[in-house]
């Protein structure tokens, strides 16, 4: 049997049968790419919202969020790289959608609340399947479907699963192709669903600011004017770095997270700054 084309994201990974994808988190078997990491959670929590980060939706509110293992992109400064980088040889609580489900509605009905689940920590859509089932019973419950991702995927997939989505984070690691050169990603498949996904519910997007190598004003000025082209509404959140995984580049000084999220304040209503 020949290599099957993984068509979930714009990696396109050639499998043989038995091959683990490059996200670590899909294999090929009998011919079909397979989730390992179909309901296999490595973090539970109840969050507030203001965590994914969320600020213009349902501020004030949690939800609880949940994380599995892998990853398309490889940046070398993860923040999470504990599960983003780890495989099927993690530790795992296996999870079926209803089950997840059922918990959410239990925590909706204590006094703390619940929005629904966020799918979050490691990048869910590598986990698209589990995403999508869990996302159809959370929406007939009435229960809210959050996702916070590198928006690396296909447009296909991605427009298919928009319609179960309430909210989406995604992470827009820089302004130019080199950065995700670095990581392992596309640029251009990152805007597209950016717009898409802005087109059709809530969007808010994450830039973690990396000395040396996203920390321009010119190219935070370039994003938050495209940004706005989108919506002048559309949340930005300018998120400090701290070393981590790969990296032993120092922590970005606040006073660079202030400036560049004034940067793009000359484009954007709604820019925050994070992990000051």
């Amino acid at each position: 049997m020949g290599k099957v084309v993984c068509d979930l994201c714009p990696r396109k990974c050639r499998l043989s049968a038995g091959q683990v994808g490059w996200c670590r988190g899909r294999i090929c078997r009998e011919g079909a790419m397979v989730p390992l990491n179909y309901g296999r959670l490595t973090s539970v929590a109840l969050d507030p919202i203001e965590k994914k980060p969320l600020a213009r939706f349902f501020p004030g509110n949690y939800i609880l969020s949940v994380g599995s293992f892998g990853c398309n992109l490889r940046c070398p400064f993860c923040q999470n790289h504990g599960i983003s980088q780890a495989g099927a040889d993690c530790v795992t609580q296996a999870v079926t959608p209803s089950e997840l489900v059922s918990l959410a509605q239990e925590l909706a009905a204590r006094p703390a609340g619940n929005l629904g689940v966020a799918f979050t920590y490691n990048e869910p859509l590598i986990g698209y399947e589990f995403v999508r089932d869990t996302a159809k019973l959370l929406q007939a419950a009435g229960l809210k479907v959050v996702l916070v991702t590198n928006g690396m995927i296909n447009e296909m997939p991605f427009r298919e699963l928009l319609p179960l989505v309430d909210a989406l984070n995604i992470d827009l690691k820089g302004w130019r192709q080199q950065v995700y050169d670095i990581c392992g990603g596309s640029l251009a498949a990152v805007k597209q669903n950016i717009a898409a996904a802005a087109a059709v519910t809530h969007v808010e997007v994450t830039t973690l600011i990396v000395p040396g190598l996203n920390d321009s004003a010119v190219e935070m000025a370039a994003e938050a004017e495209w940004l706005a082209s989108l919506s002048a509404d559309l949340p930005l959140h300018v998120s400090r770095y701290f070393p981590r995984w790969q990296s032993e580049v120092p922590a970005t000084p606040v006073a660079d997270i202030y400036k560049l999220a004034s940067v793009a304040r000359k484009y954007l209503h709604y820019v925050y700054t994070g992990n000051c």
